[in-house]
């Protein structure tokens, strides 16, 4: 099975150090992992280990200090800000905890989204949105923006929306956080059941044990280190 995300000796750091003053913090400290097409994994580590620096990272979204992170095989460090743009479009899901829906769209316009700026035909699109406002269990909320959604609904909408085009990655930072523990279960229930019909990778950034039960492997992070790597 091939690597969808390699890492190798990843590095972050925020601060400076000078004679004057040390306040260099490394976020990330070489972290070099490999992650298989399929997987449905999770990073986990206290607060401030460089969970979600680590996630941004693989997604494009933040740029390491030293070392390189390759996608399906694409060194995406090497790209210029349109490639990488159009590359994280077409090619990964990004689940936040803050679900980031566009306030004046309906759940299936923020659903659509995406596919329209891929340039996907209508009927296409229409059809897609369907099938995911199913598989989610929202086809009675489509046309409700996200303030007439609760919580769990809305982020719901932020999973459809992460999955309807089709992405080989689906990164999560923390998608439960905000959730009570039932509407974690189902949205995790949903998330796996996807997983293992579609074969979408998963990489979760979690304190969760919901979250951690459901892993099939668990990469552990402190002081922005891998201490353990454990399969399932």
């Amino acid at each position: 099975m091939n690597n969808v995300i390699q890492t190798e000796t990843l590095s972050r750091y925020f601060g400076e150090s000078s004679k004057e003053a040390d306040t260099l913090v490394k976020a990330l400290d070489k972290v070099s992992i490999e992650i298989k097409q399929g997987e449905f994994s999770a990073i986990v580590g206290p607060s401030g280990s460089g969970k979600s620096t680590l996630l941004h990272l693989i997604g494009g979204l933040d740029t390491p200090d030293e070392g390189s992170v390759l996608l399906a095989g694409t060194q995406i460090s090497e790209m210029s800000s349109a490639e990488l743009c159009r590359y994280r479009r077409d090619n990964i899901g990004f689940i936040f905890q803050a679900y980031n829906l566009i306030p004046v769209l309906s759940a299936a316009e923020n659903i659509e989204y995406i596919m329209l700026l891929q340039g996907i035909d209508e009927q296409e699109r229409r059809k897609r949105t369907i099938e995911i406002l199913q598989q989610v269990g929202l086809s009675d909320k489509e046309n409700r923006r996200p303030n007439q959604l609760s919580g769990g609904q809305q982020q719901r909408v932020a999973v459809a929306r992460a999955m309807v085009s089709q992405p080989k990655i689906i990164l999560a930072d923390e998608p439960t956080a905000n959730l009570d523990s039932q509407t974690g279960i189902e949205l995790l229930t949903m998330m796996k059941k996807l997983n293992q019909e579609q074969g979408m990778t998963f990489l979760f950034s979690t304190h969760d044990p919901k979250i951690m039960e459901r892993a099939s492997r668990i990469i552990y992070l402190e002081d922005g280190k891998v201490v353990k790597d454990e399969t399932r």
